[in-house]
């Protein structure tokens, strides 16, 4: 179906039609293909970033597109409902390049234009095997040396996990707790930056997160962001915009779901009607569009409270919560409308169902976004 959008400018109606005919043309023909090979798509993120789709959030004299993040996020609905990989290599990408662009020295700031353009594709290093969502107490430690930081120890479920050219990563230099962590870019080619052997997964197998050991990695000190022991504010700040990129991805997924679904139930036929015609059938699917609609509500919602500059964490992590638990239902019930063709490889669903589980995981669990919001319900005002 056609989603009616209002958007804040003539252009930004162009800025998602190009986006569309992207998803269209470069994508959807491709993601099956690449998804049971299990091979990832660097070329598509290249044409993304020569399209100017890499930096849309970001200031336009750092090389962005200036963009606000309402925009941005129908952008990454487009794109997701074509193919998931993609979106989300999107949103880890810009995740990945926050730090610089909210934090980073002159000198570092230069380098914003290539990142943001797609010349190079950055990773988000916060996770680690035995933190994932407790992140304040990470255990990877860099230690100044003269001109450098010494980093030892290990990242995990990291996207772009061997495939990156630089790595947003977040790492102890003082004592216990939030108030001990960093945050320093790191190149690839860094001796002693070791990417491990990719997951294997259930869904997204175009690109599959990895590992990164740091064995006496040794970083320059200038590539250090912002202040010392100050990267845990960095990276939260980064984690509540990149929330919202995963809700408009699990938007995107909902709503190609729904589509499909749809169109199936007019096409397939029992008993001498279409089976959309029958009651159970056309109420479940009036029930999954409400959920994607509601879901992309509450997603804009919160993307205009940030584009405002007003507070969004809360409604981030409600956000990210509804929309990602919408897309594991619609997914579900989509199969369901589909019956035995559901089930097998030759449908789509059978791929978005798989697909929409790693979205209610990533950038912070739904049971953490609960715990998120059920504080800010909770919290003392005096």
């Amino acid at each position: 179906m056609t989603v009616e959008r209002i958007l804040p400018a003539p252009e930004s109606y162009e800025l998602l039609g190009l986006a569309q005919d992207i998803a269209d043309g470069e994508l959807a023909p491709r993601a099956a293909l690449y998804e049971q090979r299990g091979e990832f798509p660097r070329d598509v993120l290249r044409t993304l970033g020569a399209s100017g789709l890499l930096g849309l959030p970001y200031a336009e004299e750092d090389g962005g597109a200036g963009q606000p993040y309402e925009v941005y996020l129908q952008v990454l609905e487009i794109l997701a409902g074509s193919w998931l990989a993609i979106a989300e290599a999107v949103s880890v990408h810009t995740l990945a390049c926050f730090p610089v662009a909210m934090s980073g020295s002159e000198r570092q700031r230069k380098s914003l234009p290539d990142l943001l353009g797609g010349d190079l594709l950055g990773a988000y290093c916060l996770s680690e095997p035995h933190g994932g969502s407790d992140a304040a107490n990470l255990a990877t430690r860099a230690v100044r040396d003269g001109d450098d930081y010494v980093v030892n120890g290990t990242k995990a479920w990291i996207t772009h996990g061997g495939k990156a050219d630089f790595y947003a990563l977040f790492c102890r230099t003082g004592g216990p707790g939030a108030p001990g962590i960093s945050c320093l870019m790191a190149e690839a080619s860094t001796p002693g930056l070791l990417p491990q052997a990719p997951e294997r997964l259930m869904g997204l197998r175009s690109s599959p997160p990895a590992q990164i050991v740091f064995d006496d990695a040794r970083i320059p000190a200038d590539r250090l962001v912002g202040e010392e022991n100050e990267g845990f504010r960095i990276a939260m700040r980064a984690l509540d915009a990149g929330r919202l990129g995963i809700a408009a991805c699990a938007v995107g997924l909902a709503q190609a779901a729904v589509d499909y679904a749809a169109s199936y139930a007019t096409q397939r036929e029992q008993f001498g009607h279409p089976i959309g015609e029958f009651q159970g059938l056309g109420f479940l699917l009036a029930d999954m569009a409400t959920q994607v609609s509601a879901a992309r509500a509450l997603t804009l919602a919160a993307a205009r409270l940030k584009d405002a500059g007003r507070p969004f964490s809360t409604e981030a992590a409600k956000a990210k919560l509804f929309a990602t638990d919408t897309a594991m239902k619609v997914c579900t019930e989509a199969v369901q409308v589909l019956g035995g063709a559901g089930f097998v490889a030759d449908h789509p669903v059978e791929r978005w169902f798989r697909e929409a589980k790693v979205l209610q995981i990533v950038e912070g669990t739904n049971q953490i976004q609960r715990m998120v919001i059920a504080r800010s319900l909770t919290r003392r005002t005096t």
